[in-house]
């Protein structure tokens, strides 16, 4: 079938009856659920997007099964004008969004492709499980389904490994096998925006030790599965907030979940790996994965640096404050920021590399780069916004207050320096204030630090697999040009 529209996804869910709990509660419907719905509204949209003819023909090509349009995030790149149309797709789904939300449908479709295109990776448990990996990719890119994957084993005893953990199935593995399939049981984090996908993809970081055979797994499941349920963090907002004091969090919230997995059946259709560490932990480096997803939340990652610096710069004009040299060396330093990350992107795009299939993939470095660096460069985008909006960020009214007793004062006592009237003012800080201060805004900072896993172990990878042959030649250069001692 073709791409869906937003209304089919919603219809979909309806379908469906996951168990979800938020707040102790049980949700009955998912579409429903005012701490769920908005985010629902946000994911039919952007579904919605490639209908819309201002943008489909960058957000779809055609199905090589059927003809149909199918989603471009799922598209093999067979030159960089592939690679670069599949950049323009991440772009327009994160400009909707302002970068807020990090696991649109893209980012899944992405790492499907990247399984598919990294097929002989599952072959060596058996074709079977090949077979079953490029399948399941045709099924979603065919159905436009909407996935969750959940990555993270639960923080229970990070010092060992999953099989040494005080209960044998604290961590997903495999309890036994049947005609049927695999019966899985554990938990498993952090299943980002669970409750309103269709499925959910489960494979592992490549942390996995030799006694963790029975948790060595990856395999995707409906989201109903009977067994599965969803245990949602607390919601920033239950429904009852105003778009006007809070425009980014009541809009762009993605629910986080932990996933229980109490004796659920995997179908063997459904299994890729199964029973083998060497293979689970080379899933991620043998796949090239993170060339594959690095692409999609690096041009996420510019989108919502552009916003934030935006923020920044729209605060420093209204109060004035561009005008003193440190705040605008605040700016420039930001504006840095958004270039490399824009720069990197091109880069990685220009200088691709080929894969086995015969296709093209980013190159990895220019992207890593990004990866290492956002964690850092957003949290200081954060604090240049704070700094900028000071205590203004603390003093600014609500949507309430401006049909109350005091709305003449509001109007009187919180204008700004330029023509911006009252109103607008007040919603440019409490825009601000939702990005830098508020319960939304600290998830989406933490998010940008360790969405991509630990910052500092990334950084210190670099050392071990940078090729450092140009240094090195250099370096030996410049020493040959010191006399020999006689």
């Amino acid at each position: 079938m073709p791409v869906r529209t937003g209304k089919q996804y919603i219809d979909g869910l309806k379908t469906r009856s996951p168990e979800v709990w938020i707040g102790g509660e049980h949700v009955d419907d998912v579409t429903t659920h005012p701490a769920l719905s908005r985010s629902m509204e946000q994911i039919a949209h952007l579904l919605d997007m490639q209908h819309d003819p201002q943008y489909a023909e960058a957000l779809t090509y055609e199905s090589p099964k059927t003809g149909d349009p199918v989603g471009a995030s799922f598209m093999p790149a067979a030159d960089r004008a592939g690679l670069e149309k599949r950049s323009e797709c991440y772009r327009l789904w994160a400009a909707e969004t302002f970068g807020m939300m990090g696991r649109s449908p893209d980012f899944m479709n992405v790492v499907l492709l990247s399984f598919a295109e990294g097929r002989d990776v599952f072959a060596r448990g058996g074709e079977r499980f090949a077979e079953n990996m490029v399948g399941y990719y045709e099924y979603v890119r065919e159905n436009d389904l909407f996935l969750t994957h959940a990555l993270v084993q639960p923080p229970t005893d990070r010092s060992k490994a999953s099989a040494d953990q005080t209960e044998e199935f604290l961590h997903v593995g495999a309890v036994r096998e049947t005609a049927d399939g695999i019966v899985v049981r554990g938990a498993r984090m952090l299943a980002t925006l669970g409750p309103v996908a269709d499925e959910v993809l489960v494979y592992n970081l490549p942390l996995l030790q030799p006694q963790d055979t029975k948790h060595a797994l990856a395999f995707a499941l409906p989201i109903d599965a009977p067994g599965l349920r969803q245990i949602c963090r607390e919601p920033f907002d239950s429904g009852g907030r105003s778009a006007f004091d809070h425009p980014l969090g009541v809009n762009f919230e993605e629910p986080d979940a932990m996933m229980i997995f109490d004796d659920v059946l995997v179908p063997w259709d459904r299994v890729f790996v199964h029973d083998n560490v060497a293979i689970s932990n080379a899933v991620f480096p043998d796949t090239n994965l993170r060339n594959y997803t690095a692409h999609q939340t690096a041009v996420r990652g510019l989108v919502k640096l552009q916003f934030a610096v935006g923020v920044a710069i729209a605060m420093a004009r209204a109060a004035k404050t561009d005008q003193f040299l440190h705040v605008r060396h605040m700016l420039g330093e930001c504006l840095n920021y958004v270039e490399i990350v824009r720069s990197c992107i091109l880069s990685a795009e220009m200088e691709h590399e080929t894969t086995r299939v015969g296709t093209v993939r980013p190159r990895f470095e220019p992207l890593q780069v990004i990866r290492t660096m956002l964690p850092e460069w957003y949290p200081r985008v954060v604090e240049v916004i704070q700094t900028i909006g000071a205590g203004g960020l603390l003093a600014m009214p609500t949507a309430a207050d401006f049909s109350s007793a005091v709305a003449a004062d509001i109007d009187k006592y919180y204008q700004g320096a330029d023509d911006r009237p009252t109103e607008e003012r007040i919603k440019l800080y409490r825009l601000a204030w939702d990005l830098c201060g508020d319960a939304f805004g600290m998830r989406q900072l933490q998010y940008e630090r360790y969405y991509a896993g630990d910052p500092y172990r990334a950084k210190a990878m670099n050392y071990v697999t940078f090729d450092s042959r140009t240094c090195d030649d250099l370096v030996e250069r410049a020493l040959g040009l010191a006399e020999r001692l006689e």
